[in-house]
């Protein structure tokens, strides 16, 4: 039997916000946290989860990409 995928979770711009705001604090919420943050989200703490793995990839991306800009234009004072 074929695993269903779950259905896509769309975020409107208030949760994105909220949940954008929680990731600046905190990369990893605890699983107490995941559920306070789900509550005022209002979406599971499983989505939760997901988002900040997502999230955090993301921000892992953009921290690479940033270092291979440094390294192409160096501020170097010589």
């Amino acid at each position: 039997l074929p695993v269903r995928k779950k259905p896509r979770t769309f975020y409107s711009a208030e949760q994105l916000g909220e949940l954008e705001k929680m990731f600046q604090e905190d990369h990893y919420p605890d699983n107490e946290k995941r559920r306070e943050i789900a509550a005022a989200v209002g979406v599971t703490p499983q989505r939760i989860l997901v988002w900040f793995q997502n999230r955090r990839a993301k921000w892992r991306k953009l921290e690479k990409l940033n270092m291979k800009g440094n390294k192409k234009y160096p501020t170097s004072s010589a």
